[in-house]
C-alpha cells in the first residue's frame, strides 16, 4: 500500500509551514494570567496571510477560486496550525466550505468565492446545548410563511461574535437534520460571552424564532454527518500538531537540562516516558490519516467512515493529554512558568481533548457502530 501524499497535498503542507513559521504561540496574554478572553478577535493578520497563500480556499472548488483539495490536505495544513497554536477559525471555515461544495444549492455555493479570498469567516456550532448532548437536537427548524423559524441554543461556538456566518444544525418537525447558515447578528439570535479553556472567545448562541430563508438552509441528507466528521477529523489533526510540538519542546529541554552531571534525556526513566509518548503520537498519526482517507476517498469498509473518525478522536484525545502531561512532568517547575509556552500547549490540549466529545463519548459511538454492523 502507498501512503505517500500527492504533490498537491505536500505543497499545501509546505505552504502552511511557511505561513505559520512566523507565528508565536505566546503572541497574546497568557490564559493563566487573564481573567477573560486573551483577545477580542482571532489573528486577522494571519488570516490574511493564509488567504494570500491560497490556503483558505484549499477545499473550495477551482471554479470558485479554490484548490479543490479534500480532507487529507486540510488535515496536513491543520497539523501545521496546531504546532504553533494558530488563533484562526481555519477548521470551522474549511469544514463549512466542504459542506457548501458538496451539499448546498447553487445560490448558496456562491459564498465559496469570498470564503476562499478570506472575505467571509464562517464558524460552526457543533457542541449542542451543553457540550454533552446531541447538537442536531439542540435547535428546531420550523417552516413558516415561506421561510423557516429556528429556536434553541448552541454552546461554545468559536469566535461567534466576530464571524460573518454561523453554520448550525437543527431538526425539522419530520425528524430531518438541516444546517442553517446565519449571520450572528440576525434578529432572534442572542450571543452570550464565553471563554474557552485556552482563553479564546466563545459564544453561547440562543435562537428565538430566528428567521432563515430557504437559501440559508442546507437540507441534503448527510450534510450534518459530513460537517461533524470533518470537524472531528480536523480536531485530531490540530491535536497531532500540538502534541508533536510539545514533544519537541520536551526533547530539546531534556537534552540540555543536566542533573548529576548528565542530561536528563540520558536517564532511563525519562527515555522510557518519551518513548511511550512517541508511540502515542505515531498512533494518533496513523489513525488520523486512516480517517481522513476514508472521508476523502469514500472507500467502503466493514464499518462506516464515522468509525475510523471515532478511533482517531479516541487516540487524539487520550494521546494529546498524555503527551502534554509528560511534557509538564519532565520540564519540572519550568513547565509551569508563564513566560514559557508549554503551559499554553497544555491549555490548548485540554480544549482539543474535550472538543466534540472526549474519548469516552467516541468509544460509546464506536461501540454503537460495531453493534449495528456486526454480521448476524
Amino acid at each position: 500500500m502507498d501512503f505517500t501524499f500527492t504533490e498537491e497535498q505536500q505543497a499545501a503542507a509546505e505552504a502552511a509551514r511557511a505561513v505559520f513559521s512566523g507565528v508565536a504561540p505566546d503572541a497574546v496574554p497568557s490564559p493563566a494570567l487573564t481573567p477573560g478572553a486573551v483577545a477580542e478577535d482571532f489573528d486577522r493578520p494571519l488570516w490574511q496571510r493564509l488567504a494570500r497563500a491560497d490556503l483558505l480556499g484549499l477545499v473550495v472548488p477551482q471554479e470558485h477560486g479554490g484548490s479543490g483539495l479534500g480532507p487529507l490536505a486540510l488535515c496536513l495544513v491543520l497539523r501545521e496550525a496546531g504546532r504553533v497554536l494558530a488563533r484562526v477559525p481555519l477548521l470551522e471555515t474549511a469544514a463549512a466550505a466542504l459542506v457548501l461544495r458538496a451539499c448546498a444549492a447553487p445560490q448558496t455555493r456562491r459564498l465559496l468565492a469570498p470564503l476562499a479570498r478570506g472575505e467571509l469567516v464562517v464558524t460552526v456550532a457543533a457542541h449542542g446545548r451543553t457540550g454533552h448532548d446531541a447538537p442536531a437536537l439542540s435547535a428546531t427548524a420550523t417552516p413558516h410563511a415561506g421561510h423557516w423559524l429556528l429556536d434553541g441554543a448552541h454552546t461554545a461556538v468559536p469566535w461567534a461574535a466576530t464571524a460573518d456566518r454561523v453554520l448550525l444544525p437543527a431538526h425539522t418537525p419530520d425528524g430531518r437534520t438541516v444546517l442553517a447558515l446565519l449571520p450572528p447578528d440576525r434578529t432572534g439570535i442572542t450571543l452570550a460571552e464565553q471563554v474557552s479553556t485556552n482563553g479564546e472567545r466563545l459564544g453561547h448562541l440562543t435562537l428565538d424564532s430566528a428567521r432563515a430563508e430557504h437559501t440559508e438552509l442546507i437540507t441534503e441528507d448527510g450534510a450534518w454527518e459530513l460537517l461533524r466528521t470533518t470537524l472531528t477529523c480536523g480536531t485530531c489533526a490540530l491535536a497531532l500538531g500540538l502534541g508533536e510540538a510539545a514533544a519537541r519542546m520536551t526533547s530539546d529541554y531534556t537534552s540540555k537540562r543536566e542533573q548529576f552531571g548528565h542530561p536528563l534525556a540520558t536517564f532511563q526513566a525519562v527515555a522510557v516516558q518519551c518513548a511511550d509518548r512517541y508511540i502515542d503520537l505515531r498512533a494518533m498519526e496513523a489513525t488520523l490519516w486512516q480517517a481522513a482517507w476514508r472521508l476523502e476517498s469514500g472507500a467502503p469498509g466493514p464499518l462506516p467512515a464515522a468509525a475510523d473518525v471515532a478511533v482517531a478522536k479516541i487516540w487524539a484525545a487520550e494521546g494529546v493529554r498524555r503527551v502534554v502531561q509528560t511534557a509538564q512532568h519532565l520540564h519540572g517547575g519550568f513547565g509551569a512558568d508563564t513566560d514559557y509556552a508549554l503551559h499554553r500547549y497544555h491549555a490548548w490540549a485540554k480544549q482539543l481533548e474535550l472538543a466534540l466529545g472526549p474519548a469516552a463519548a467516541h468509544e460509546e459511538a464506536l461501540g454503537d457502530l460495531l453493534a449495528a454492523h456486526t454480521p448476524g
